[in-house]
């Protein structure tokens, strides 16, 4: 689909704000600043730029203020800090659609990711194709510091890509532009009790397209996810991956209507998880036996997903961005499965 071709010439384009969530990166938020405005600039109307500071202490206010102070000068997009006290991404999303106000568009991008340079025109260009509920972009990742072989091996970091123009339904906020109007009439917001946990955003969008919202993909608005050298280790990308199987786990839970559809979808998850996790193990195995790092590699990956996912939908909880430093695991009831 020729879905840069389809700006509405003399139109101008929606009221579009471009929310960053911020919890005490101030470097990555520096970097990431100056090229938001930019892309802010593309647009007409431009769109402004809002951070939403996830850190109690508010570290981020003379970051977004100085910033704010240039552009001004400039003559450049409005920039402005927003300030999340409560821990969890969640709650900080959900600020972000506050602070949003009576605009059209809401663009969430992450402080420690870097937009290709017409990144918001494309998005916003495939939106005003035919005004779907949501418009996705693809995250590919740069290191700071090469991973080591076994890591490479499993791909980890490989993210999906799609034709522009494909329906999807589910996506991350880390490259995700939502029509506010569609979504506030849903009555959806980000659910906070996967605040510490992660997947919200997995949740959102997910309840958005069982609504009936369509979202469609935008493969040339691509964002460059600078990933540190403590995230490309075996724990870290392992932990991911369980991460990821207990969110789809829990997340299918709540979606579910009723008891007799949860206890069906949990049975249906728990056989999905239990195939990953068998022929992970399978895999996990024959790499051992061949000294195969990509067996090996991939095959631990699937052997996470699939434990994590049967884990999910039976209430455990992996707690990703607990504050304490620590990634844990919490028994509990799973969200919305009273």
């Amino acid at each position: 689909m020729a879905a840069h071709d389809a700006a509405t010439a003399g139109h101008d384009d929606p009221r579009t704000v471009v929310g960053v969530l911020t919890y005490r990166r101030p470097d990555d938020l520096r970097a990431a600043l100056p090229m938001l405005v930019a892309q802010a600039a593309l647009l007409d109307p431009p769109a402004e730029v809002l951070v939403v500071d996830n850190d109690p202490d508010g570290g981020a206010r003379g970051v977004v203020e100085d910033e704010a102070a240039r552009s001004a000068a400039d003559g450049g997009p409005v920039v402005r800090y927003a300030h999340e006290p409560q821990p969890g991404i969640a709650a900080a999303r959900n600020r972000a659609f506050d602070e949003s106000g009576d605009a059209d568009l809401l663009v969430f991008i992450d402080d420690d990711e870097r937009p290709v340079p017409t990144w918001l025109r494309l998005l916003v260009d495939t939106y005003l194709v035919d005004r779907p509920e949501g418009v996705v972009g693809p995250v590919v990742s740069e290191f700071e510091q090469q991973p080591d072989a076994w890591v490479a091996a499993g791909r980890f970091f490989d993210r999906r890509r799609l034709p522009t123009g494909t329906t999807t339904d589910v996506a991350a906020t880390n490259n995700l532009l939502l029509d506010l109007a569609r979504v506030r009439a849903l009555g959806l917001r980000f659910d906070e009790r996967f605040g510490l946990s992660g997947g919200s955003d997995q949740l959102l969008t997910r309840q958005l397209a069982k609504a009936g919202g369509r979202m469609v993909w935008c493969d040339e608005a691509v964002v460059v996810d600078v990933v540190p050298p403590d995230r490309v280790t075996r724990r870290w990308v392992l932990a991911r991956a369980f991460r990821n199987g207990n969110t789809w786990g829990r997340t299918s839970v709540v979606l579910a209507d009723g008891p007799l559809d949860r206890a069906l979808v949990r049975a249906r998850v728990t056989g999905q998880g239990a195939v990953r996790a068998a022929g992970g193990a399978a895999r996990w195995a024959l790499g051992t036996v061949t000294r195969s790092h990509v067996h090996q590699a991939k095959g631990r990956r699937t052997f996470a997903r699939g434990t994590g996912m049967i884990a999910g939908a039976y209430g455990t909880v992996y707690v990703e961005y607990a504050r304490d430093g620590r990634r844990t695991v919490r028994a509990g009831k799973v969200p919305g499965a009273s």
